[in-house]
């Protein structure tokens, strides 16, 4: 039944997921990647900002993790214990055009009184602690506070009215504890009311949906009130971000709201997506500087901007994917205080500040 329903809304995606296993090479998907320029546009207007290489800058880092409150202390790779600087160096440089340098007095005046939201999982976490420190960095004398209540937490920068929000989900659809247990709901979603009344609101969501074992926090998957024990995860993503874009359609007002979906974050636990398969992430010192990265383009990324093209409302996709995947250098790895290896988020300063930096080019354009 599922693999019926499936062919019928996107063959193409589910002959490619069973032809190519989970990750296919970025040649393969041209014509995809023709069918995203759009999105890009709205961002960069003629110039696409996210395909370009990684430059040495000694201007680097945007701010001083020692002096900004805001940081998750498992980002702060620093005081953990990481000796190396130099992944704080390196500033994206797109092809085709100049990246506007962040600019944290213009972007409080640009955004005085507005409330932006990060949506999503510790990926959100780390972004929105690296847009927090942005800012602080340019008026650290100005009064901020801190709150956290329950899923949202909150940073306010008090003389320009400025609040930022982070909403914690991981699947943005809702996960719920009924008498069957932990169910997963893909076409549910009442925490939606929470981001209602935003300027901003930046989803992301992937990095759970591949859990599995003790580490999956869900019992049944739940969609029309049928219960499943498990379901392939590229089709429940594809159906839990279905719910997620009928919310958007239904709930924003494009004159009032910004939206913007965050690309997929890679992980690098497996060396061999940079052609070093004896390698991961830990004790990696510079980027990948090769044309093209040998992993490819994640299946999840053709998820995500397959179900963005159907949309009616903008959406603006900050697609973070490849300039991310040259990264194996930005994690973590043995320095978070929390995780022995950790290859999935992001060291402060580092790569979130690039992606607020394309967030930051977006909403000035």
């Amino acid at each position: 039944m599922v693999s019926v329903l499936v062919n019928a809304l996107f063959p193409t995606l589910f002959l490619t997921l069973f032809l190519y296993s989970h990750q296919t090479k970025s040649e393969d998907f041209n014509s995809f990647s023709n069918e995203t320029n759009f999105e890009v546009s709205n961002i960069a207007g003629t110039c696409n900002l996210f395909r370009g290489k990684w430059v040495y800058d000694a201007s680097y880092p945007l701010y001083d993790p020692s002096t900004c409150p805001f940081i998750d202390p498992q980002f702060n790779c620093q005081k953990h214990g990481r000796k190396d600087k130099l992944y704080q160096k390196y500033r994206w440089m797109p092809f085709s055009c100049n990246m506007p340098r962040f600019n944290g007095l213009n972007f409080l005046k640009g955004n005085k009184g507005k409330k932006i939201m990060f949506v999503g999982d510790s990926l959100s976490l780390n972004q929105f602690n690296s847009l927090a420190c942005m800012i602080h960095a340019a008026v650290p004398n100005s009064r901020s506070t801190f709150r956290q209540r329950d899923a949202i937490s909150s940073v306010t920068f008090e003389e320009y009215g400025l609040e930022l929000f982070l909403y914690r989900t991981a699947y943005l659809v809702d996960l719920d504890h009924d008498k069957e247990g932990r169910v997963l709901k893909l076409d549910s979603i009442k925490s939606g009311e929470a981001w209602r009344g935003m300027d901003v609101l930046i989803f992301n969501t992937w990095h759970w949906w591949t859990h599995t074992g003790s580490s999956q926090p869900w019992d049944y998957i739940q969609e029309n009130k049928k219960l499943y024990k498990d379901m392939n995860r590229f089709v429940a993503f594809y159906k839990g971000l279905q719910t997620w874009a009928r919310w958007v359609e239904m709930n924003v007002n494009p004159a009032q709201t910004k939206v913007f979906f965050l690309g997929i974050s890679p992980v690098h636990y497996q060396g061999r997506d940079w052609n070093q398969p004896t390698k991961s992430c830990m004790s990696e010192k510079v980027p990948y500087f090769g044309l093209k990265y040998p992993g490819g383009t994640p299946m999840a990324w053709m998820v995500v901007n397959k179900v963005l093209r159907k949309m009616s409302k903008p959406v603006y996709f900050l697609d973070v994917t490849t300039l991310s995947q040259y990264r194996k250098d930005a994690h973590p790895e043995g320095y978070s205080g929390v995780m022995a290896t950790d290859c999935s988020h992001w060291c402060l300063p580092g790569l979130p500040d690039t992606w607020n930096q394309l967030l930051y080019a977006a909403l000035s354009h």
